[in-house]
C-alpha cells in the first residue's frame, strides 16, 4: 500500500492541476453558484460510478483477473484496510475515475473552478469502495469493512451500494461490480445472485420466527 501511495497516487494528485489549468480550469473570484457546484458534482458522481463499474467488471475478465485484480480478492471477507490493498494499475486504473471525470468534464465544457474541484474531492473522499485519493476512501473502507451501520448512506440513499453490496462481491466474485451506486448492476443483472441470496436470508429468517412463535404457543 505504502509502495503505491508513492509511484501511483503521488503522480496523479502531482499532475492533476498541470493538466487542468491546461483545460481551462478557473481559479479566480468569483466563485461559482452554489448551485452550479452541486450540479457539476453530482455529474462527477455519476461519471465516476460509470467508470468504475466497467473498469471494474472488466478486470474480472480472465488476464486481468489473474494478474491484476485478483490481488484485492485475496480476502473473501475483507475488512477496512482491505479496501486499498490491490496491484498498482489497479490503483491507478479506478484513480483515474476520480480525476478524470472533472478533468474530462473541463476539457469539454471549459466550465470548471477550483472551488468546485475541491469540494469534489472531500466529498468522494469523505462518504466513500477503493479511494485513490480521501470520501472516497472513507467509502472503500465503508464497503470493505463488512458492517452495515445504522448510519451507513444505503439506509437514507435507496440506490446506494456500501458495504452490504460489497460485501457480497468478495463472497460471489462476479457480481455487485457498482462502486457508489446500485443502479448499473441493477440494470444489467449484475446483481441477481445478489438479490436471490438476501431473498433467501430473508425467507429463513421469517422461517425462524415463525417457528419461534409457534414454539412459544405450545409452551
Amino acid at each position: 500500500m505504502l509502495l503505491q501511495h508513492f509511484t501511483v497516487e503521488l503522480p496523479q494528485i502531482y499532475l492533476f492541476h498541470p493538466i487542468v489549468h491546461y483545460f481551462g480550469l478557473k481559479i479566480d473570484v468569483p466563485f461559482p453558484e452554489i448551485s452550479t457546484m452541486i450540479w457539476q458534482i453530482l455529474i462527477f458522481f455519476v461519471m465516476e460510478d460509470t467508470f468504475h463499474y466497467w473498469a471494474h467488471r472488466g478486470l474480472h475478465w480472465g488476464p486481468f483477473y489473474k494478474h491484476i485484480h485478483k490481488i484485492h480478492h485475496q480476502y473473501s471477507a475483507p475488512f477496512g484496510l482491505a479496501a486499498e490493498y490491490a496491484h498498482p494499475a489497479e490503483v491507478f486504473i479506478l484513480g483515474l475515475g476520480t480525476v478524470g471525470s472533472p478533468i474530462v468534464f473541463c476539457a469539454i465544457t471549459r466550465n470548471l473552478h477550483l472551488f468546485t474541484m475541491y469540494l469534489w474531492i472531500t466529498l468522494r473522499y469523505s462518504l466513500d469502495r477503493k479511494s485513490q485519493l480521501t470520501v472516497r476512501l472513507f467509502q472503500a473502507i465503508d464497503a470493505h469493512s463488512g458492517y452495515d451501520f445504522p448510519w451507513s448512506l444505503n439506509k437514507f440513499i435507496p440506490f446506494w451500494a456500501g458495504a452490504d453490496h460489497h460485501d457480497f462481491h468478495h463472497q460471489a466474485f462476479v457480481n455487485n461490480f457498482s462502486t457508489s451506486f446500485r443502479w448499473w448492476d441493477w440494470t444489467l443483472g449484475t446483481d441477481k445472485r445478489y438479490r436471490a441470496f438476501r431473498k433467501k436470508q430473508a425467507a429463513e429468517a421469517y422461517a425462524k420466527e415463525i417457528a419461534g412463535v409457534d414454539a412459544k404457543k405450545v409452551e
